[in-house]
């Protein structure tokens, strides 16, 4: 297996940089780097873009989406877009292998990262939903935390200079972009009620979707949610299942990078509710970690190969 050229096109954001240090030291690839006055210019970018394997796009969507329209016809560039630009294209994969499928991804020419929250819900739900196991037509409502990291730049720049911020509520306009790719690659039949929120930790993430079981005429008990997961899961090296036994879960503020995603089944004693709860890193099964793992299955390389697990 030879060497492939990757240009991360948006380097210096916090994905692009978390991107280069997982590929760091890989014989596998050869990143291509520009200077800040060639980022700058178009020509050089498209140059860039058209001259290589691989392109990672880290940008917002509408600089992706123009950095996509650069591409000349018939060029043999292979695209990973972290931005949320082409999540529910029809031809773009979803980058969510252990959901869509290895072999999608590593067939892919354009591949679409999930986003952090939605990685945190699908993975709980749409095995579950696939299963019948969890009715399509419930209006599903998501609580969700994040460490402030994910909101890029800015919001990273705000937590930093205002440290009395504890808590940030937001998406009160319930209009929020993940909600398409959430509706979408669960099959669920309405968009979730999504709540989420930041904190002041840099990164971290904690998703959850309540369910009233007893109220739910087509939903299976928590044992049964809990054994199907287990059974997807199975061997997974990258997701893991659990029974919800701790007392609480704590996003820390020295917390390490990890590309890891866990998911845990709480119920109360009767089997009558409960709260599924998936725990990951925004800026790794939620962006870098999630790209790095699609770029090995496209690349012809082991999967976890520079993953923080």
């Amino acid at each position: 297996m030879g060497t492939h050229t990757v240009f991360i096109d948006g380097a210096t954001g916090t994905t692009g940089l978390e991107i280069a240090e997982r590929l760091a030291g890989r014989s596998e690839f050869e990143l291509i780097q520009l200077s800040e006055a060639e980022r700058k210019d178009a020509d050089c970018r498209r140059s860039a873009l058209n001259a290589v394997d691989f392109a990672i796009l880290c940008l917002p969507d509408d600089a992706a989406r123009e950095a996509v329209s650069m591409l000349d016809a018939g060029s043999k560039t292979r695209i990973i877009d972290a931005s949320s630009a082409h999540r529910t294209a029809g031809n773009w994969a979803y980058g969510f292998p252990e959901i869509v499928g290895p072999s999608v991804i590593a067939g892919a020419a354009r591949v679409s990262n999930p986003g952090c929250y939605p990685t945190g819900f699908l993975g709980l739900m749409a095995p579950l939903t696939r299963a019948g196991l969890l009715p399509r037509d419930w209006p599903y409502v998501v609580h969700a935390v994040s460490g402030y990291s994910g909101g890029g730049k800015a919001m990273i720049n705000r937590f930093d200079q205002a440290p009395k911020i504890a808590y940030r509520a937001y998406g009160f306009a319930l209009d929020h972009k993940h909600l398409p790719e959430m509706q979408r690659h669960a099959g669920l039949d309405h968009p979730p009620v999504f709540a989420p929120a930041v904190v002041p930790a840099y990164r971290g993430m904690l998703v959850e979707v309540l369910l009233p079981i007893a109220a739910m005429k087509k939903a299976a008990g928590p044992d049964k949610l809990l054994a199907a997961l287990q059974d997807y899961y199975a061997g997974s090296p990258i997701v893991g299942v659990h029974r919800g036994e701790a007392s609480e879960m704590l996003i820390c503020t020295d917390d390490s990078a990890s590309d890891r995603l866990d998911l845990y089944v709480y119920t109360d004693d009767k089997g009558t509710s409960a709260r599924l709860v998936a725990r990951l890193d925004n800026l790794g099964k939620g962006a870098s970690g999630a790209a790095v793992q699609s770029l090995n299955l496209m690349a012809g390389c082991e999967p976890t190969a520079g993953l923080r697990l």
